[in-house]
């Protein structure tokens, strides 16, 4: 009886464990939101109006063939996830298709963009709160965000997840209202509107200044999708981790076409695209909102900004603290960064994650000119290109060599392998190209982020050998008298 009593109770144990795991984990209404909220920033608030203005109309074509490669690459990396889900994802896959050495190298520039951002993100957040409440510090509210959302990835997934999803949901609901009035603004539809459809074609035509803007906008606006791989990230820690690796990849990425390239789409056609003001001094969504005539519109964008800094630095807490720890689990980083909290999350990995943030606070109290902020931006500028490059290897590696079974098995397949795959990898290059002939400020992209590339492998002989001397360890056999 003691026995049978005793066993009830671990059964007991064991099935309360069982749902404090799962109230950790991920649902799939948060790796949705994830998503869109790693990507539905700034770059698309602010720095649309920017593409518009310099592309013009045919801006919405630089957008389409930038989400049709990043469709492309998701696809990728949604075969290699389905079959086999992981934290890492793409540093996971990289070091197991190609070598310890890839592995190595995506990793920590993935971890580098995103420290990136997450310094960027601490001073706009900071920089917009500061904006309405004079009084206090800029530096003050930036470090307020930033423990706030260190807080919340500290404190499990599941947590983060909420928070995420509230937030990207504030963004996502702006857009759906932008597309709906916006599209009956255009058609003449709505109060004091008139039918502007022609402003596509009628300010010197759809494309203004020629094919060239719209391929060296594609440069700029590709790296503007990067985010959408934190969908795959975040499947890992969800209930079913294939499932919704599946649902992320085939159902997230045509609503983030359709935000995107529609919200641009609306933009060029309810205002001339010369007549679009500097997003410096208003974007072009509270432009496009002052017309609508709906109240506050200046006011109200300027809080959707402020909570999508605030999800994509969220985000980008996350994305950071998982790789981070990943590289750690694999002996591509010092061990200590792979130890995890009682609640799963990676603490160690996070709170170094949050570096680049405050540097970025510090430096921009005590030498706002200085630049360095830039330099961070700029070295990072590309990796999302190196990033989809290493994706886009490792799934043509991994696929060629499968056994005919183990392909029979793939819950997930890219389509017409390995041509799609070719054909990234061209995109990329020529990406690559376009920048580098474009203008200084691309160029200068280009050559930090190589930069960035070249110091983060002159490492990877010290590295190495730390690798062979930790798998050598861990092979030895134990001592005489210490045998379990």
């Amino acid at each position: 009886m003691a026995d049978l009593i005793t066993g009830n109770q671990n059964q007991a144990t064991a099935v309360d464990d069982t749902a404090s795991s799962r109230s950790k984990k991920l649902r799939s209404r948060h790796i949705t939101m994830i998503t869109l909220g790693g990507i539905i920033g700034a770059s698309l608030f602010v720095g649309s109006g920017n593409v518009v203005r310099s592309v013009g109309p045919a801006a919405v074509v630089s957008y389409l063939i930038g989400g049709l490669l990043v469709f492309l690459v998701m696809r990728m990396l949604g075969e290699m996830a389905a079959a086999r889900p992981a934290i890492g994802s793409f540093m996971e896959y990289a070091r197991a298709g190609l070598g310890e050495w890839a592995g190595y190298l995506v990793g920590w520039l993935y971890w580098y963009y995103w420290l990136g951002v997450i310094a960027f993100e601490t001073v706009v957040g900071g920089s917009t709160l500061h904006g309405w409440f004079p009084a206090v510090p800029q530096w003050a509210f930036s470090v307020a965000l930033l423990l706030f959302f260190t807080a919340t990835n500290l404190f499990s997934a599941r947590s983060f997840g909420e928070i995420e999803y509230w937030l990207a949901g504030i963004k996502v609901a702006t857009i759906v209202v932008f597309l709906a009035v916006g599209t009956l603004f255009a058609f003449g539809l709505w109060p004091k509107a008139h039918f502007a459809i022609p402003n596509l074609w009628t300010h010197g035509g759809f494309t203004p200044n020629g094919w060239w803007p719209v391929l060296s906008g594609v440069a700029i606006v590709v790296c503007s999708y990067f985010g959408t791989e934190i969908a795959v990230m975040a499947a890992a820690e969800s209930d079913d981790p294939a499932k919704g690796i599946r649902k992320a990849v085939t159902a997230v990425i045509w609503r983030i076409l359709l935000f995107f390239v529609g919200a641009v789409l609306l933009i060029a056609t309810v205002v001339p695209w010369n007549e679009l003001p500097d997003p410096d001094k208003e974007g072009p969504f509270a432009h496009a909102f002052t017309l609508f005539g709906l109240p506050g519109a200046g006011l109200v964008m300027s809080a959707v900004v402020l909570t999508a800094a605030c999800s994509v630095l969220n985000s980008g807490l996350y994305s950071a603290g998982r790789m981070f720890s990943a590289l750690a689990e694999q002996g591509l980083a010092p061990r200590l960064v792979a130890r995890k909290g009682k609640s799963g999350a990676p603490t160690v990995a996070v709170l170094t994650s949050t570096v680049g943030g405050f540097v970025a606070v510090v430096v921009n109290f005590l030498a706002p000119d200085a630049g360095i902020l830039d330099f961070i931006l700029n070295s990072a500028g590309i990796v999302a290109l190196f990033v989809y490059a290493f994706i886009t290897f490792t799934q043509l590696r991994t696929r060629n060599r499968m056994t005919p079974e183990e392909r029979a098995r793939l819950k997930l397949r890219m389509w017409f392998h390995p041509w799609l795959g070719i054909l990234a990898v061209t995109a990329i290059v020529v990406i690559i190209v376009v920048m580098l002939v474009t203008d200084d400020k691309a160029r200068t992209q280009v050559y930090t982020s190589v930069l960035s590339l070249v110091v983060i492998a002159v490492f990877w002989p010290l590295v190495r050998r730390s690798l062979h001397r930790r798998k050598t360890s861990e092979a030895a056999p134990a001592p005489a008298g210490q045998e379990s």
